[in-house]
């Protein structure tokens, strides 16, 4: 899978580069989206670290402004496992795993310290808007965005030669699978990649 994955490091790469702030405007409603982290580098290129889509029709904006913007960790599993790398060590990560917007939740853990939750989600945002840039492409219909978000996955997620940094956030994760993949995933690793066929039917929808 390693020139199938340095075909895909190259063509990101090429692709016009999102930071926060970013401009909603400038981000198509249905997609897919790719992310960087600063320090991490793969291909001689940056490396790849989180691949991802949009389930509801035109919801990409949202779902970046989920992940960037918005302090709520319930509705990001990328803001989650940040947090879970802020929390190694600290007993209070138990509590950050529940999910207090359930009203049973909330009604039996009353103990749950939400000024602290607060104090992470802070946290949690400033990490990923200092740390992580994006590129984002345009595919309107959901079955498509799922397929090609899995083979994208799929195909870096075996590569041999894409390797975190030693230094890299991800590496504090409770989670075995963020740890070994070197991605902000657990879903979707190591399953069908982008056969060389594939890829380069991909790379001409993008053209």
């Amino acid at each position: 899978m390693s020139e199938e994955c340095e075909e895909l490091h190259k063509l990101f790469d090429g692709m016009k580069r999102f930071r926060f702030p970013f401009n909603d405007s400038e981000i198509p409603k249905n997609g897919i989206y790719i992310l960087f982290e600063k320090g991490e580098k793969a291909h001689d290129s940056d490396r790849i670290v989180r691949i991802g889509t949009h389930t509801g029709r035109n919801q990409l904006r949202n779902r970046l402004r989920e992940h960037f913007v918005n302090e709520n960790k319930d509705r990001s599993i990328f803001r989650k496992n940040i947090g879970r790398c802020i929390l190694n060590g600290d007993d209070f990560i138990n509590d950050w795993e529940l999910t207090p917007l359930i009203k049973s939740v909330r009604e039996a853990h009353p103990e749950i310290d939400f000024e602290k939750q607060k104090e992470i989600e802070k946290e949690v945002t400033k990490y990923i808007q200092d740390n992580f840039s994006f590129v984002v492409f345009e595919v309107p219909e959901k079955e498509e965005r799922l397929r090609i978000e899995s083979k994208i996955i799929s195909t870096v997620s075996r590569c041999k030669e894409c390797h975190p940094s030693k230094d890299w956030f991800g590496l504090n994760s409770p989670k075995e699978k963020i740890r070994e993949s070197g991605l902000w995933l657990v879903n979707e690793l190591y399953k069908e990649p982008f056969s060389k066929e594939e890829l380069r039917e991909f790379m001409e929808m993008l053209k």
